[in-house]
């Protein structure tokens, strides 16, 4: 933890120091905040790619798999549960540190809530105090009692008496206490090994230790060395937002501009696309006039020759019937009925009479000598001109803020200069490396007092297997030279060799075991509760909620962490979330809550964000009085044109004689009728004349009329004449309002472009602007989440305290368990095994004295 504190303060050097220039323009931040929440829909901004921080790669590993040790482990874990079942006291803990800051007194623990403290702990004890009073009893007591025994067995009690009663259960008993002292053994071979293991694992792990501390090191130097470089990385990446917005100053014309012409041409265009549609309108109208005139000679020239003839032959018939012929009584009435229908004789659609469209025609050409769609074009080219009027008159205004924009990089740049991150790692990786030779250059001690260690627990470990090794000498011996037909006082030398190796067993039992019972307990006490207390909670975090509980260690300081390693323990920051934080690989600047002691964010928006920038582009003030919707030449010509007469046509009676037909009466039928009305007259003179009058008038039809109803010529020219009459009429219909309107449209645009244009500037300045905040605020955005996640990633912190706990834990305290859990065993072992030795020695040694039959049969069997 000594060095997770010092890279803090190295990381926090000076930052301190950058707070009350911070304080002095948190107005001007406010004020910011204020406006930005005032904007109701900022324009979308293009996102940027910033790359990504380069990143550190740690080798440490902190995670311990003991492998098969482990099952011991576990069996140690749930015996020590069993003897101590009950929750980590964390409140007893923070209570006792809190009342014994100022140093433990004794007269303090007389008060009552001390009494009850202390009764709490012993509560929570109880198992340890009571395994430990059985191993101070059994300490105490081994000794006394081996002493009596021997006492005892001098003075030929206790089975010191080489005197043995004969028993009918002799093999019986003999049996029973070779099987229990044979098992008695296997359990000690079990309590050495789970011993041994324990022992050996300290020594593997110390290895695995030197691995930790190498790979440990090695992370904290690329932690200190990856550091600079990613802060260098992070305002590096500011060029891509300045180039960015750069880019779009340098294209203000088609972005800026653009936005104005397209909020504007909702007003413009359709304006001038009624100019330009009136320009084709004149087009056309010309083109109907023209086909009206045409049109209109060729029927009157048609019209005109059949109206000749039909006059002709209606006087050369009225002559025919002024005949004195026709005064006749009986023929005075059908030459009346034929006169009578003589005036029907005669065309019906008269051309003649329509009047010509010359005068319009010569008006409008008149009109489009003037080009009103160019003219219009020219319109349109004035306000697409506006992307450049803009650029052309915010040039000055670019080129000042292009040199804020270097300003606020050069700030950036400086800035991050000012603290000493780089020469105040770059110590700290000397520091590790000269820390590093300083614990390798204890290797040799440590493999040295590992070495001792490892043959002290091995000699603690020869004492049982001395014990042991008597037994199964003894059990062999006896076992191999015992013979059931001797009597006990005439037993071989191996059985009573055999029945002195398990004596001398016994005495050696006395000799070590209250030693080892020591060694056990101390082992007992110690580790168990230093993995009950420390290991325990340390695994499952509750040891930091100790550390971390508020006002722990003064009433006036809130939180330890931040009151250690910033002077202000009132940060809320704990040693359990920070490594937490750092277990999960996020930036230091996030795992340390560094933003209460200096907000990047506040500096990045007081400096990217600046007020100047805004204020530069609310001067902006771009004039578009030269743009030009439509000349004066425009405006006459289509002044001109509403009062070229075309509207003055008399199109009803145009569309009236194209309607007609060619004659008034079907000239065929007339022939007709005129025939039949001949052959009612008397045989003569008139009768043949009448007749050829209707063969001339048939003629008439056949070599006039049908042409003009079915030749191409003529049907065409009425075709065209009534097409043209329609649409000059659609065409014509309210000209002069349509071109007031028009010409008033284009008046309001040119006033709205000239006068109210200013507040659509504005608006749209506003936006641009915000487009170009908006590529900072991305920079900002990726600088805290890039400080808060990628830069100086502390797992290494999280590591270095999972690997003292793997340490101190996994390897020394599990393994030290272990060890006194087997050797424990053993001690207690001894006890049946010391009786069971000495019952069964009984069986195997050579005896002084035997029991004596009167038949003189000795039973032994």
């Amino acid at each position: 933890m000594l060095w997770t504190s010092w890279v803090v303060l190295l990381l926090c050097w000076g930052a301190t120091s950058g707070e009350r220039w911070a304080d002095e323009r948190d107005g001007d931040s406010g004020e910011l905040q204020a406006d930005s929440r005032r904007q109701r829909s900022p324009p979308p901004v293009e996102p940027l790619d910033f790359g990504f921080v380069p990143a550190a790669v740690y080798d440490t590993h902190a995670y311990y798999e003991p492998g098969a040790v482990g099952i011991l482990f576990h069996i140690v874990h749930a015996f020590l549960y069993v003897i101590q079942p009950n929750n980590f006291p964390k409140d007893m803990i923070v209570t006792v540190i809190q009342q014994n800051m100022g140093g433990i007194k004794i007269e303090e623990w007389r008060k009552p809530e001390n009494v009850v403290l202390l009764l709490q702990w012993i509560y929570y004890e109880a198992g340890f105090l009571i395994c430990g009073t059985f191993g101070i009893l059994f300490i105490v007591l081994t000794p006394i009692i081996g002493l009596c025994f021997c006492v005892c067995r001098c003075c030929d009690n206790c089975g010191g008496e080489m005197h043995q009663r004969q028993r009918k259960n002799v093999d019986c008993t003999r049996g029973f206490y070779t099987a229990s002292l044979i098992a008695t053994s296997i359990f000690f071979v079990v309590g050495l090994c789970i011993a041994y293991a324990g022992n050996h694992n300290i020594s593997t792990q110390i290895k695995s230790t030197r691995r930790l501390i190498n790979t440990n090191m090695r992370d904290l130097k690329t932690f200190a060395n990856n550091t600079p470089a990613q802060v260098d990385y992070l305002t590096a990446q500011y060029t891509t937002a300045k180039n960015k917005v750069l880019s779009d100053l340098d294209n203000i014309g088609p972005l800026l501009g653009g936005r104005i012409q397209s909020q504007l041409e909702k007003e413009v265009v359709p304006s001038l696309d009624t100019a330009l549609r009136m320009a084709g309108a004149m087009r056309e109208t010309k083109e109907a006039l023209e086909n009206v005139s045409t049109s209109l000679e060729v029927l009157q020239e048609g019209t005109g020759k059949l109206q000749a003839s039909l006059t002709d032959e209606r006087a050369s018939l009225s002559n025919t019937l002024s005949d004195p012929a026709c005064t006749n009584g009986a023929v005075s009435p059908t030459c009346n009925t034929i006169r009578s229908t003589l005036a029907r004789l005669g065309i019906n659609a008269d051309f003649s009479n329509l009047p010509n469209v010359n005068h319009a025609l010569a008006n409008v050409d008149n009109v489009l000598k003037t080009d009103l769609s160019n003219i219009v074009q020219k319109g349109y080219s004035s306000f697409n001109d506006t992307p450049t009027l803009v650029k052309e008159q915010t040039k000055n205004i670019v080129t000042g803020v292009k040199g804020m924009l270097d300003k606020i990089g050069m700030e950036i740049i400086g800035f991050s200069k000012m603290f000493p991150i780089e020469p105040s790692l770059a110590n700290f990786t000397i520091f590790l490396n000269d820390g590093q030779k300083n614990i390798e250059s204890y290797y040799p001690q440590i493999d040295q007092m590992d070495f001792y260690r490892w043959i002290g627990c091995v000699s603690v470990l020869c004492m049982v297997v001395l014990v042991l090794a008597f037994n199964v000498l003894g059990l062999l011996c006896g076992s191999c030279g015992y013979d059931k037909q001797a009597s006990p006082t005439t037993r071989g030398c191996l059985s009573n060799t055999g029945g002195n190796l398990l004596m001398a067993g016994v005495g050696f039992s006395f000799i070590f075991a209250w030693a080892l019972m020591a060694m056990v307990t101390t082992l007992f006490v110690v580790g168990g509760n230093v993995e009950k207390l420390v290991c325990e909670p340390l695994a499952n975090r509750q040891l930091f909620k100790i550390i971390d509980t508020p006002f722990l260690v003064h009433p006036a300081k809130k939180n330890f962490l931040p009151g250690m390693l910033f002077q202000n323990p009132n940060i809320d920051l704990t040693l359990g979330a920070m490594l937490r934080e750092c277990r999960e690989n996020n930036g230091l600047y996030y795992a340390l809550q560094l933003e209460t002691m200096f907000n990047i964010n506040s500096f990045l928006n007081r400096t990217v964000y600046n007020r100047d920038l805004a204020k530069v582009f609310d001067g902006v003030k771009v004039d578009l009085q030269d743009i030009t919707l439509l000349e004066a030449e425009g405006r006459d010509s289509l002044i001109n044109f509403a009062n070229s007469g075309v509207g003055e046509i008399n199109f009803e009676a145009f569309l009236t004689e194209v309607n007609k037909g060619v004659t008034l009466v079907d000239l065929l039928s007339f022939s007709t009728d005129l025939e039949a009305q001949a052959d009612q007259l008397p045989r003569g003179a008139l009768e043949n004349a009448l007749k050829g009058h209707a063969s001339s008038i048939r003629s008439i039809h056949r070599e006039q009329v049908v042409p003009m109803e079915q030749a191409m010529k003529y049907v065409k020219a009425r075709s065209t004449l009534s097409q043209s009459i329609k649409q000059l009429q659609r065409m014509s219909n309210d000209l002069p309002v349509k071109v007031t309107n028009i010409l008033s449209a284009i008046d309001a645009v040119e006033y709205l472009i000239t006068h109210n244009a200013s507040h659509v500037i504005k608006q749209e300045t506003k936006n641009y602007v915000e487009s170009l905040v908006g590529y900072f605020r991305q920079y900002t955005q990726w600088v805290k989440v890039s400080l808060n996640v990628e830069v100086a990633q502390c797992k290494p912190i999280s590591n270095l305290v999972d690997s003292m706990e793997i340490v101190a834990c996994s390897f020394i305290v599990d393994s030290v368990n272990t060890f006194w859990f087997g050797l424990g065993g053993c001690c207690v072992l001894l006890i049946p095994s010391m009786i069971f030795s000495v019952k069964l020695a009984k069986y195997y040694r050579r005896m002084d004295t035997e029991d004596v039959f009167e038949d003189g049969q000795e039973g032994w069997n």
